[in-house]
């Protein structure tokens, strides 16, 4: 008998390459708004860009700021910030999200591990902070819908990861006890701290690479050859390096 049987996955970092997927898709903005003369330097203009899209995400998500202005803050202040001018920053938003979701880069094993789990017979959903259109042509342009039974989204639900009411509007709609459902996402703070607030066990994704809260190492727990496994009365959190050790885990 499976100890799990809802797999609930996060989309951004943890299946969607998100790091390689935006790169290209302001590469290409930049050169369709033909910007290249205003920035020569393309890396420090997206890294200063990410920098800037990350506070206003985290602002975002603690109600802090509404979409609007998010939207139009990013490109405003990175725009500014290298002195660009000649450029409306709603526009360029509006052209960098026509074009980031149609980016169709995976990381290395989703395909293959997504495959193995729904040939066991897992029932498979998608808990994602993000626009919902945006988020919607993500998943259909990258293949990956097909694995997919139910898409949760933050804006459609009103309630950004690690808020509560999105894993228990998930729970309500996949008619799922809490026993038997999982987490699987790459931050430490919305996917992992936010399910087990609601007594889900959780899969963290520790990406050496990425700019992350990294669990202290207290949370490791048992080490299983492929992953650690630290169990609570509630639930327990299990640490992979890679999604394949998924198939270690189900």
């Amino acid at each position: 008998m499976k100890k799990y049987e809802q797999l609930f996955f996060d989309l951004d970092h943890t299946l969607w390459d998100f790091e390689t997927n935006s790169r290209l898709a302001m590469l290409e903005t930049v050169a369709e708004l033909k910007l290249d003369t205003q920035i020569p330097d393309f890396d420090a203009f997206f890294r200063h860009y990410e920098t800037i899209n990350t506070k206003l995400w985290e602002a975002y998500r603690n109600q802090q700021i509404r979409k609007p202005e998010l939207i139009r803050k990013r490109f405003e202040e990175a725009l500014r910030h290298f002195n660009i001018t000649g450029v409306d920053p709603l526009k360029m938003n509006e052209l960098y999200l026509q074009l980031m979701p149609m980016q169709k880069q995976l990381y290395t094993d989703v395909i293959e591990t997504l495959d193995y789990l729904q040939q066991r017979r897992y029932q498979m959903h998608i808990i994602t902070n993000g626009f919902t259109d945006v988020q919607h042509r993500k998943i259909e342009s990258s293949g990956l819908r097909q694995y997919f039974d139910r898409i949760f989204i933050s804006e459609e639900i009103q309630a950004p990861k690690p808020d509560k009411r999105i894993f228990q509007h998930a729970l309500k709609c996949c008619n799922s006890k809490k026993s038997k459902s999982i987490m699987i996402g790459d931050s430490w703070d919305s996917d992992i701290l936010g399910a087990r607030s609601m007594g889900i066990s959780q899969v963290f994704v520790l990406k050496k690479d990425k700019i992350q809260q990294t669990p202290p190492r207290k949370e490791w727990g048992e080490f299983k050859k492929y992953y650690f496994e630290n169990k609570t009365p509630a639930s327990t959190t299990y640490i992979i390096e890679k999604i394949a050790h998924l198939t270690k885990i189900f």
